[in-house]
């Protein structure tokens, strides 16, 4: 090797620590329980209701009514005669609504399931509730219906963790009519407060529990509405007041849906395709999130459900890839709202650096009150190139010279970054190594503390240059260089963009490559300047971003078909023969659907389409296990141990970079792309698809249909299709 050593420095955490913990290590904790298997949530934009099947928050458990980082219900259970109800059926309606079918318990003087029960619910900008009661006994019965109310105002890091007793702060003003229940919380400059307002009001208000004593009559029904209206702290586009019975007939209307009404249709021979292309745009559709800058409405995908409804740069970026050839608006809002708080100023407690794009953005009291670093927080090492990534990308399918204008200052910002900070020891690559005591030990994508490892299982030193971050790097400098030469117009900036981009490609391809075990790349590199060599699905992302020689591309593929990369639902993150490999570790092992999108287009970028047609089969079939969902990851146990992928633990579902995933891998089967103010598909389909039709899909502010079976295709503009209106800036 003949780059300096980089050495971790003290402000480094030492080996690899993620965050500071509140807690003094060996202490016992005493975690929140989950909901069981059939939990269910509803969402809509940073609000979401996380309950049991029957739709209560039992005290104590990781439900609740969170907004904003902030959980307002920590308790939430409906009775009758103090006794929980029985669950017959419950489900989702649409993404913000739900209804529960219960009934009572046996109980001393009532037989069981004389009384039915329907919940429904709706989330918005307040939650709705409503509560029908209808009596199946001849003579009528005479019954209790308590609904026991509870908040910790917790934040939303403390939900699975350790919640801090906020009790002897938090005061309460119930109206004695029953009308109304309020909880307030004060602490310094955070407040917060919950209002919850039935109608009718309760016969009484017993400590924090409403309390309705109600004469059933026969076949006859009872129901009340409750209501729990929520603040909007950030500038965001408040969501509809709707109607329950909006939700009840399914005929809700989202005033904010335009990327949804833009999508094209797909039609398809293969169910299978059609059912997972549409859960996954319903899933992106509800992960939304909507914001107004300088007077414009944006829309930009949030994280996952249930604890990152938040701006997260790498996987709102990385979504907004995925899908941009399908609807430009998401990629357009996540351009807009990172370039907005781009980093302007070097704070250590966040990471923050000028130019730099934030990592996570949270509302809740601890970072309101500077006690964890994510408003925003900057720990990430690649959002910076993935934000000039997908402002290339937007402008190759929109042709928006104005807006690439618009962001020019951007640019030069991130580039800056990149050579300066992200370059931290000037040795030509980008490292991180965070500088904040509660900052990320990790800050690629693989950012769990133990996500890095060496072959052996050892973690590795602070600085670390990870070998996707390079190709990322290298593909930022030649999309950026395209910029310049078009609607930036810089022809020196180009020259010199695409001068270092190539000088990068030479050094990467001297100080990454590995020649041990038949020839691969290494993770990457760490502070003391060795390679960090486990053989990883990072290698696909350097198929993605083209830093790998063609005579080097076979082996990376073949590495990333094999047995030990490939469990047969997906390339793991880790290879089995790596002693760090754990089928159930978050970044040890796991299968990764964003991951293995970006991989398939990487390999169908080198001409491996059968080995990212294998993939994206492979995605797609074990859909059909998670109601045609792709979760944020599966664990990595071979396909032929398993008839059904093996679930990972705790894996959010939906989450916006796997919903995006099926939209970039049938993107790759029609080999799909805009190329200078052209489309262009050059498709191989599998058998199992058969005829694909794109129908109205957006590029150049027109609609196209997209036809194609076999390697067979037609692109055509849509017959009288509408022109579509771009956003605005």
């Amino acid at each position: 090797m003949t780059t300096a050593p980089r050495r971790a420095t003290p402000a480094d955490p030492m080996p690899n620590a993620a965050t500071n913990d509140s807690v003094p290590s060996g202490t016992p904790r005493t975690l929140p329980p989950d909901l069981g298997p059939n939990a269910m949530a509803v969402l809509d934009g940073p609000t979401f209701m996380y309950s049991n099947e029957a739709g209560d928050i039992p005290q104590g458990s990781v439900g609740g009514l969170v907004h904003q980082d902030t959980r307002f219900l920590n308790r939430w259970e409906l009775m009758i005669n103090q006794a929980p109800l029985v669950t017959l059926s419950s489900c989702t309606v649409d993404d913000y609504s739900a209804v529960f079918f219960l009934a009572n318990a046996p109980l001393p003087g009532l037989e069981p399931n004389v009384v039915g029960v329907r919940r429904q619910r709706v989330v918005g900008a307040e939650l709705r509730e409503r509560i029908e009661l209808q009596c199946f006994d001849l003579e009528g019965v005479s019954i209790e219906l308590r609904l026991r109310v509870g908040t910790d105002f917790a934040d939303i890091f403390e939900i699975k963790d350790v919640v801090r007793d906020r009790s002897p702060d938090i005061t309460r003003s119930h109206a004695p009519d029953g009308s109304q229940m309020r909880f307030s919380y004060r602490n310094g400059s955070y407040q917060a407060y919950l209002e919850v307002c039935p109608d009718p009001p309760a016969t009484r208000v017993e400590g924090d529990d409403l309390v309705w004593d109600v004469r059933l009559e026969p076949h006859r029904e009872w129901r009340c509405d409750l209501k729990v209206p929520l603040p909007f702290g950030r500038p965001e586009i408040v969501p509809i007041h709707r109607d329950l019975g909006e939700m009840a007939n399914n005929e809700g209307i989202d005033p904010g849906d335009r990327w949804r009404s833009v999508v094209p249709v797909l039609h398809a021979d293969s169910a299978l395709l059609r059912d997972v292309f549409e859960k996954s745009v319903r899933d992106l559709t509800a992960l939304r999130i909507e914001k107004t800058l300088k007077g414009q409405r944006i829309i930009l995908p949030a994280a996952g459900l249930p604890w990152f409804l938040t701006v997260f740069g790498r996987d709102t970026l990385i979504t907004a890839y995925q899908s941009v050839c399908f609807g430009q608006d998401l990629a357009h809002g996540a351009l807009l709202a990172l370039a907005t708080h781009q980093g302007t100023e070097v704070d250590n407690f966040r990471d923050e650096e000028p130019g730099k794009i934030l990592h996570e953005m949270r509302d809740g009291e601890l970072t309101k009150l500077g006690l964890k670093p994510y408003d925003p927080y900057f720990g990430a090492a690649d959002t910076t190139q993935l934000w000039l990534i997908v402002l290339s990308e937007y402008w190759r399918w929109t042709r928006d010279d104005d807006f690439v204008r618009s962001k020019r200052d951007n640019v030069h910002a991130a580039l800056r970054w990149i050579d300066e900070y992200g370059d931290r020891d000037g040795d030509g690559y980008v490292e991180y190594g965070t500088r904040s005591p509660q900052g990320l030990g990790n800050q690629c994508w693989r950012d769990s503390p133990d996500g890095v490892l060496f072959s052996d299982g050892s973690i590795p030193v602070l600085p670390i240059a990870t070998c996707e971050i390079q190709g990322y790097t290298y593909d930022a400098k030649l999309r950026t260089a395209e910029l310049a030469d078009g609607p930036l117009h810089d022809p020196e900036l180009a020259r010199r963009l695409r001068t270092e981009a190539e000088q990068l490609r030479e050094r990467f391809n001297r100080d990454f490559w590995i020649n041990e075990r038949g020839g691969f790349y290494a993770l990457g590199l760490d502070g003391d300047n060795r390679q960090i060599d486990s053989m990883t699905s990072n290698m696909g992302h350097l198929l993605w971003s083209g830093i790998v020689p063609q005579e080097r591309a076979e082996m990376v593929a073949s590495h990333l078909m094999s047995d030990d990369l490939f469990s047969g639902w997906g390339v793991r993150t880790i290879s089995k023969t790596d002693r760090g490999y754990n089928p159930i570790g978050y970044h040890k092992g796991t299968v990764w659907p964003h991951d293995n999108s970006l991989i398939a287009h990487g390999l169908a970028r080198y001409g491996f389409r059968e080995e990212a047609n294998r993939i994206a089969m492979a995605m797609l079939e074990a859909a059909q296990f998670s109601a045609y969902r792709l979760p944020e990851a599966w664990s990595g146990y071979d396909r032929s141990s398993s008839r059904m992928p093996v679930p990972y633990p705790t894996a959010c579902s939906p989450q916006a970079w796997a919903s995006g995933a099926p939209l970039l891998l049938l993107r790759t089967m029609l080999g799909f792309d805009a190329r200078d103010g052209q489309l262009v598909a050059h498709p191989d389909l599998p058998q199992e698809i058969g005829r694909v039709l794109l129908a109205g899909t957006n590029a150049f502010g027109q609609r196209w249909d997209v036809e194609a079976a076999g390697s067979q295709s037609q692109v055509r503009l849509t017959a009288q299709a509408t022109p579509l209106a771009p956003p605005t800036d």
